[in-house]
């Protein structure tokens, strides 16, 4: 008899096979399956920065309309089963160990049939596309991984491709340069299948258009076809109006921080009004009540006031950019301390050189990661960039560098902890307790 904890130890030890883009063994494996994913209706979503936020927001949409939605995710915060989502819960502990059984037995056919083994990613996201077609959902949002052409959920053809903000991220597996990772993530638009895209900056964009024309797909743009202006911002949330491709909508409100939030909130509306081309009814106010639900834990989340405990998953350039605008729009005249630990295969130095100059005071420690950066390896990186000779402490133990931060912080002062999700989930944890 299968327990969660024996499933989940069999799915990361899934790990040892790597990283390895293709899409024959995940093909393969959900053939076994019965090829569960061509039942489902799919809103495909791939880009750098902003999928999370999108797809939570596309997800609330449909389910402020009365739909089933699934919602497909990585990684987690806090627990494995936050990946999989119905109706804005966790997959049950239950359904979890009995679509994993039926996965793992898949993977016996293939070991049978001398089949390379999959990778976790490519076995997790099996695993998913049969819950939600057990599940019977009516809608699915899904979240590439990594990439976008030969990620293991490019097995698809969506209802709707949405391509939120392209940076630098991944190089080693997706590219160099801006057009190789854009060309990567344009891997999941489909012929004639409708595609949304934020505002992107102009190499990407290119690369955007130019996949559209090949493959004849009606491209719709943030800041273009869908329009949004700023009318209200505070820390309870921005309001603001918006003309997207079907309908004009005044004092649209979302309580997800930072300004980028109105470009993602604005592709998530254009992605569902797509949908009214296949005869599916949308309905303002249920946009206006979806997005204005919308939840999207780890992205500058405020956790406490007295002093202002953030988390953010900035953990690339483009992320750390983003998290220092919100940081001086919200905080500008307040004391920083800044806890940071990210992973040594990022671009830490560039993300360093972003933050270090708006921190008042850096702690630095050491996601529960084998590819992370040691707190003294973050320490040196960080006095190698400051010429404020601002106070940096290093602390490996993620609770003893909590414990310091809000040691430190005065009433008005302001935590924020970023620079990897394995980190700020730990974080989220700990401090929920």
């Amino acid at each position: 008899m299968w327990t969660v904890e024996d499933v989940l130890l069999k799915i990361h030890g899934m790990q040892r096979f790597g990283i390895k883009p293709g899409l024959f063994r995940i093909k393969k494996l959900l053939e076994i399956l019965g090829n569960p994913q061509e039942d489902i209706k799919v809103i495909h979503i791939a880009g750098t920065n902003g999928k999370g936020s999108t797809s939570s927001m596309i997800d609330s949409i449909l389910r402020a309309h009365g739909y089933r939605v699934g919602l497909y995710t990585s990684p987690y915060l806090e627990v494995f089963n936050e990946r999989i989502r119905l109706n804005g819960e966790n997959i049950a502990d239950e359904d979890l160990v009995q679509h994993a059984v039926e996965v793992f037995k898949a993977l016996d056919v293939m070991e049978q049939q001398g089949i390379e083994p999959p990778t976790e990613f490519e076995v997790v996201t099996a695993l998913a596309f049969s819950y939600y077609k057990d599940k019977d959902v009516d809608f699915l949002v899904l979240e590439v991984g990594m990439g976008g052409r030969l990620d293991a959920t490019n097995v698809v053809v969506p209802l709707v491709s949405v391509i939120t903000p392209i940076s630098f991220d991944h190089k080693e597996y997706l590219g160099n340069t801006l057009e190789e990772i854009a060309r990567e993530k344009c891997g999941i638009i489909k012929k004639k299948v409708p595609v949304v895209t934020s505002l992107q900056v102009d190499e990407a964009m290119k690369v955007i258009e130019e996949t559209c024309k090949e493959t004849d797909s009606k491209l719709y743009k943030v800041g273009e076809q869908i329009k949004y202006k700023l009318l209200n911002d505070d820390l309870s949330g921005q309001t603001f109006e918006l003309c997207s491709i079907k309908n004009y909508y005044e004092n649209l409100k979302i309580t997800l921080l930072g300004r980028h939030q109105l470009s993602n909130a604005s592709t998530a509306v254009g992605a569902v009004e797509v949908l009214s081309d296949y005869g599916i009814p949308v309905i303002k106010e249920k946009v206006a009540a979806g997005l204005y639900n919308a939840k999207w834990a780890g992205r500058f989340e405020i956790l406490k006031e007295k002093p202002y405990v953030i988390i953010d998953g900035a953990h690339n350039e483009a992320g750390c950019e983003v998290l220092k605008k919100s940081v001086l729009n919200y905080f500008s005249g307040k004391r920083k301390i800044f806890v940071l630990g990210i992973l040594k295969d990022k671009d830490y130095i560039n993300m360093l050189r972003i933050l270090v100059p708006i921190a008042d005071m850096i702690i630095t420690t050491k996601p529960e990661s084998p590819r992370a950066l040691t707190s003294k390896e973050l320490k040196e990186a960080v006095e190698g960039l400051s010429s404020e000779n601002i106070p940096v402490i290093n602390e490996d133990n993620i609770e003893k560098a909590i414990e310091i931060a809000l040691n430190c912080a005065k009433e008005d002062d302001v935590v924020i902890f970023a620079g990897s999700l394995y980190m700020i989930g730990k974080v989220r944890g700990l401090l929920k307790k």
